[in-house]
């Protein structure tokens, strides 16, 4: 479950990363733009994924390995 958690973060945490480049340089990539429904709504989106990246990475730590 631990590395599920990890890997679950990491992706969230490169998503989120790859939005707020793509909102502040002219980076093409990422997933959060390709989504309809967060038109306008990228960079809080963006933001978003972050924060869940982070709260992933800290249950991943309060979960034992195994």
């Amino acid at each position: 479950m631990k590395q599920l958690l990890e890997i679950a973060g990491f992706i969230a945490l490169v998503q989120g990363a790859a939005g707020l480049l793509r909102e502040f340089t002219d980076l093409h990539w990422g997933l959060v733009q390709k989504i309809g429904f967060l038109d306008g709504y990228e960079l809080y989106a963006s933001v978003a994924l972050l924060v869940l990246s982070f709260a992933l990475f800290a249950a991943a730590e309060r979960r034992k390995s195994g």
